[in-house]
């Protein structure tokens, strides 16, 4: 038998569960997860290879609409994902607004060559009878597209969007070492669980107006030490990032040693700093130097 390889790309709105499923699908925590939107703001891959087949799943930022350029980048990677995927999953739940950024579904049902799969997430939270509604309305707006309800809380049918998908990869070499998990390095998971408990603790504007970057990355035999910056766009949100007395910066770097500890498993020294870099959302010299792409004016 032919060995089959391919890039599954994950797309959907924000919140309905993308990263959730990703990192279930791939069966390690590659995505950070949190209840706000906007919360993955790169696309992140996760590779799966046995002695058959090599899956690459691409985790995006949920399609939205842009009100500055961090949000540009962020659609942008939505957008690139259409243009190179072999397997398409589009993920929906069951009390997201289906006509929500139609625009990008109309640019979903261009793609006429590769197969698309419907993923219904959280059906936990319904009934049968309008969970039956759901996939009568989808059915609809991705014409062609296989239906699959699930709950990514409960793994509720997970297992066969994951059969589905190795029946339907191309036959093709991997494209990744067989050991390689993901195409990210490791400084960029230790940001990601800094910026994760910001989004977790903080509120209103603050979560999105941060960025983490990771200074330092020294390791011993037994400990990691670790120094980072997180930006901010205005001196009060670099107060409240501290706190009084420094107090919620010290709860952060705590939290944020306890996840590094678990996913580096080894002790680690964690310093954090805080840094006001003003309206670095809309400056192409900091989006470009923090990893994202740089949009285009035109």
């Amino acid at each position: 038998m032919a060995f089959k390889s391919g890039f599954v790309n994950i797309v959907g709105n924000p919140n309905v569960g993308k990263s959730t499923l990703m990192n279930l699908l791939v069966g390690e925590r590659i995505s950070i997860i949190t209840s706000k939107s906007q919360t993955t703001r790169h696309r992140i891959m996760g590779i799966v290879t046995d002695e058959e087949s090599q899956i690459v799943f691409s985790d995006t930022p949920g399609v939205l609409k842009p009100h500055y350029k961090l949000q540009q980048s962020m659609r942008s990677f939505s957008n690139d994902a259409l243009v190179d995927a072999d397997i398409l999953v589009y993920v929906t739940d069951v009390v997201e607004n289906n006509e929500k950024n139609a625009d990008y579904i109309e640019r979903v049902n261009v793609l006429k060559d590769i197969p698309k799969l419907v993923l219904i997430n959280k059906i936990d939270l319904t009934n049968e009878k309008q969970l039956v509604e759901l996939v009568g309305q989808w059915k609809k707006l991705i014409p062609g597209a296989e239906i699959y309800p699930v709950s990514a809380k409960f793994r509720f049918n997970v297992d066969n969007v994951l059969k589905r998908i190795k029946e339907l990869l191309p036959e093709n070499p991997p494209y990744f070492e067989k050991d390689q998990l993901t195409d990210r390095p490791l400084r960029f998971f230790v940001s990601e669980i800094v910026r994760e408990k910001i989004l977790l603790y903080y509120d209103k504007e603050i979560p999105y107006s941060t960025e983490v970057v990771v200074d330092s990355y020294k390791e011993s035999k037994d400990l990691v030490h670790i120094e980072a910056t997180v930006f901010v766009e205005h001196e009060s949100q670099k107060g409240i990032i501290i706190g009084h007395q420094g107090v919620a910066l010290k709860k952060i770097s705590m939290e944020s040693r306890k996840s590094l500890e678990k996913f580096l498993d080894k002790k680690v020294f964690l310093r954090i700093f805080v840094k006001v870099n003003k309206d670095w959302r809309n400056s192409d010299k900091y989006l470009g130097a923090f990893g994202y792409i740089v949009p285009s004016d035109n």
